[in-house]
């Protein structure tokens, strides 16, 4: 993924981060629930009746929206430098990576660190460095 620096405006940045953070207060004070997507998509595949109805709409909105905003606005060109194979691997490890963390990067590194949990910084940490030894083994060691 190469960012083009030159379009690249902070504002839409804090835009998108103020986005989240009202989504996620609204999420909690009014559901009670925290905006871990993990934790949310996962509770579908075990759902209970009275919780079905707002994660299906969450997931719905997280899906919808991209559409609804390309309908205004023309959204970059996507390039993706891996192969389908890598990705399948990629995948499948953050997806065993979220169980084994109890939550995401959403959940913990958003959610968990506005609460100032300690296991959310030590999952938020562990996410980045991890992040920074597969980049460097796959960039410097395998390639």
């Amino acid at each position: 993924m190469i960012i083009d620096w030159i379009h690249f405006t902070p504002w839409s940045s804090v835009a998108g981060g103020l986005l989240i953070g009202i989504a996620t207060a609204i999420l909690l004070l009014f559901n009670g629930r925290i905006a871990g997507i993990s934790g949310i998509l996962g509770g579908l595949f075990h759902p209970m009746r009275s919780d079905f109805a707002w994660r299906i709409a969450f997931v719905l909105g997280l899906l919808i929206a991209p559409l609804i905003y390309s309908l205004t606005i023309s959204l970059p060109a996507v390039s993706i430098d891996a192969d389908i194979n890598s990705l399948i691997v990629a995948g499948l490890l953050v997806g065993v990576g979220t169980r084994y963390g109890s939550g995401c990067t959403s959940g913990h590194g958003v959610c968990g660190l506005s609460r100032f949990s300690p296991r959310s910084l030590v999952a938020t940490i562990s996410f980045i460095l991890a992040g920074f030894v597969t980049v460097f083994i796959v960039r410097h060691l395998i390639n």
